[in-house]
């Protein structure tokens, strides 16, 4: 199940006509432009250094793939966890704007866990620590820790072996 806050808006309008009340758009607009530039970004240290500065949270050695692009709105709500890499063209969101209501919800990437290229990662979802997600996917529930998982939407493919499990096989 995914952990969504949903928030309904007046008849008439579908939610995203509603995104100012939602959000500071001069927020946005910062976001947006420090996303922006953290796509283009070659330097992991400064691409993380930019999307600290959204809110979202960062932590050490994580790798951020050209063009993955985060949520404009609630970047706070991400977390990528130590040593975890985000492909080329991923997108992570942490909010849907729905034709009566918007979501919003948080977004964990765990410790060593790979999200492949052109996958999309919706809100309220976890990738659990040490799992890999093909590319192409879509991550629409929660993966558990140390699997491989793909398509769309992503499902376990199969269990992964950890360096620790490899180690004590011998």
């Amino acid at each position: 199940m995914r952990r969504l806050t949903v928030f309904p808006t007046p008849p008439g309008k579908n939610s995203l006509w509603y995104w100012p009340k939602a959000k500071s758009p001069w927020r946005v607009i910062y976001n947006f432009l420090l996303i922006t530039l953290s796509r283009y970004m070659p330097s992991l240290r400064i691409k993380n250094f930019l999307l600290r500065c959204t809110g979202m949270k960062v932590g050490p050695h994580v790798a951020v793939g050209a063009q993955a692009v985060f949520d404009y709105f609630w970047p706070e709500l991400i977390t990528l966890e130590d040593n975890c890499i985000i492909g080329y063209n991923v997108t992570i969101l942490a909010h849907e704007f729905l034709t009566s209501e918007y979501r919003i919800g948080p977004v964990v990437i765990g410790r060593n866990a790979v999200v492949a290229a052109n996958t999309t990662v919706l809100a309220g979802t976890r990738i659990g620590a040490n799992s890999v997600v093909s590319a192409a996917s879509l991550v629409n529930q929660d993966i558990s820790d140390s699997v491989l998982a793909g398509g769309v939407p992503a499902r376990v493919i199969r269990k992964r072996r950890t360096r620790a499990d490899k180690q004590s096989a011998g």
